[in-house]
């Protein structure tokens, strides 16, 4: 959470060091999502829903409190390879985007770029890029190869194996030298398939990463606008008259105030984490769902199953969220897409301008470094996150669509 993260303030890690953080922090959040069960019609009984959000808060509770650990250090595992001091084992796309490199591999590779590996490091050490090595070259590279971190039948046959290449091949150039350690000892490194960025980090797993991120804040703010969007609008739709006329006004201040713009000064002012984004983010763009919401309310409010759940003395809780709300909630779901799309392009908007989460993948991070600091473009770091972008909004927007017409088969007719 906020207090776990390694950018949190001095007070929050503070809070953290003490004894009663934990029970406290557990407390609140099991509350908070035993709250949520609270409101929701599981049973039909009082009873029988006391019971379920009690079991829900206490399991929540010592789930949270049993698992609650502080950030692991930071664990330099290409450092550790480099010097033979680790072996590892790699997966499809081997980097983590929390690892970035020493000052000397900070280098901003293509895709299918391969990174020097330990063993490779050590034998090509020193060597010049291009031209044919020297003899005392040669000599330095099978010293080296004598010297390697590895087992003596494995490192004698590799030093057979060069000094056989050397023999056959007298004009020999280290780009032959790394295409042989690749062929027989395999020391090449692992490739970056999207490349690397300036700092020499890797893009595709970046990528990955801020995917999360992305997809995260479009539900987190989408979920968190609705619900207060169905609440505000099922009033006024439910009630009309004075209530109608008093939150219509609070609707429209909200309206009127430019989200973007909040989210940069909100950066400046408060702490910039995902948390403080999606509450922005869902606590300003909730208008569309209020007035989606008001205009069915008004359509049903006067339909004969209200006035039937009125007549037998149904508390206006269950009117309003179990009767009419299923009734009404379609439209609000096709608005919702397009908020998913519009919170998703907010934050790369916001990442872009270098305003997002400090230390966190982004992609509008990665598609601000899509030009060098020599100004050159780097094609690569704009193309995969700006297409990822483009394709994200596409497919969210495309999905209201289809959500608009399937709701309304008239509207899908007119455009045939």
């Amino acid at each position: 959470g906020f207090v776990a993260d390694r950018n949190a303030p001095g007070w929050a890690r503070s809070w953290e060091q003490t004894a009663w953080f934990i029970p406290l922090a557990a407390g609140v959040a099991s509350v908070t999502f035993g709250l949520i069960f609270a409101f929701i019609p599981s049973t039909r009984t009082l009873r029988g829903r006391l019971l379920l959000v009690g079991v829900t808060t206490l399991i929540a509770g010592v789930t949270i409190a049993g698992t609650w650990k502080r950030p692991p250090d930071r664990f330099e595992y290409l450092a550790l390879e480099r010097e033979g001091k680790a072996e590892m084992l790699f997966t499809l796309v081997p980097w983590s985007p929390n690892q970035r490199p020493d000052d000397r591999d900070a280098k901003t590779l293509p895709p299918g770029a391969s990174s020097e590996s330990p063993l490779e490091r050590i034998i090509t050490q020193g060597l010049p890029p291009t031209g044919v090595l020297a003899q005392e070259h040669r000599e330095r590279v099978k010293e080296r190869v004598l010297t390697l971190p590895m087992a003596p039948a494995a490192r004698d046959m590799l030093a057979r194996q060069l000094e056989a290449h050397f023999a056959e091949h007298p004009q020999f150039t280290r780009s032959e030298l790394r295409a042989m350690l690749a062929r027989d000892l395999k020391a090449v490194g692992h490739p970056y398939r999207m490349g690397t960025d300036a700092l020499g980090v890797d893009v595709a797993s970046q990528m990955i990463h801020a995917c999360r991120l992305a997809i995260s804040i479009g539900f987190v703010s989408t979920g968190l606008a609705v619900l207060i969007g169905v609440t505000m609008g099922s009033l006024m739709g439910y009630f009309g008259g004075i209530i109608d006329l008093l939150l219509y006004r609070i609707v429209e201040v909200f309206m009127a105030v430019p989200v973007l713009f909040l989210l940069i000064v909100a950066a400046g002012v408060l702490p910039r984490n995902t948390y403080v984004m999606m509450a922005i983010i869902g606590c300003f763009t909730w208008h569309s769902a209020a007035r989606f919401t008001r205009a069915e309310f008004m359509r049903l409010r006067s339909m004969d199953f209200v006035q039937s759940a009125k007549a037998v003395g149904l508390p206006l809780r269950s009117i309003l969220f179990r009767h009419m709300l299923p009734n009404g909630v379609t439209p609000v779901l096709v608005d919702a897409s397009f908020l998913i799309a519009a919170a998703i392009l907010a934050e790369a908007t916001l990442s872009y301008l270098g305003l997002g989460p400090p230390d966190q993948a982004s992609w509008g991070r990665l598609l601000a470094s899509a030009t060098s600091e020599a100004g050159a473009p780097v094609w690569w770091l704009a193309v995969f996150p700006g297409l990822a972008i483009f394709l994200t909004v596409l497919s969210y927007n495309m999905i209201g669509e289809a959500l608009r017409d399937a709701i309304d088969p008239k509207l899908r007719k007119a455009r045939v």
